[in-house]
């Protein structure tokens, strides 16, 4: 299954309706977390919300997670060594107060099992990159991990990226 979610805070139509147009491409099925949003997907399941404890079982047995840019659900697709693909909200579509999602991809680009997908033209060929990875999941003391934290961490204080940990 590639699960898609928007996240808690925000709808994401454009996300939405752009992986429920390519859905019919894909011999898995999908489920998409919509939140707010008003577009309903014809293509695949969905729910508008999912507790927490169905999230996780959603989470681990997906294949692939696509998401907003947003960083808990990057640390959830980690934490269960799923490769992710990440699509930035924009404020030029009203979908964030700035572009700070984009920034989290361009942060987020070098760690394996990350693929960004800037617009929806880059989606199928992000989807088809993300289900070709297998990665292991990032245990609770990995020091790649300690680092993405640390330099997220810096970054909400600071507003400066660094290089992304490798």
């Amino acid at each position: 299954m590639i699960l898609v979610t928007v996240g808690t805070q925000l709808p994401f139509d454009r996300l939405i309706r752009a992986v429920d147009a390519i859905a019919p491409q894909f011999d898995v099925p999908f489920f998409a977390q919509i939140g707010q949003g008003a577009y309903q997907p014809e293509n695949m399941r969905w729910g508008a919300t999912i507790p927490p404890s169905e999230f996780d079982d959603m989470m681990r047995d997906a294949r692939l997670i696509v998401s907003h840019a947003g960083t808990g659900t990057f640390l959830t697709a980690r934490r269960f060594g799923k490769p992710v693909v990440l699509f930035p909200r924009r404020a030029a579509f009203g979908e964030h107060r700035n572009d700070h999602q984009m920034a989290t991809i361009g942060r987020l680009a070098d760690i394996p099992g990350v693929i960004g997908a800037m617009d929806e033209a880059d989606l199928a060929p992000a989807l088809r990159q993300g289900l070709e990875q297998d990665m292991p999941a990032v245990s609770e003391d990995s020091d790649q991990r300690d680092a993405f934290l640390h330099a997220l961490s810096d970054f909400m204080q600071t507003g400066k990226l660094a290089k992304a940990p490798s």
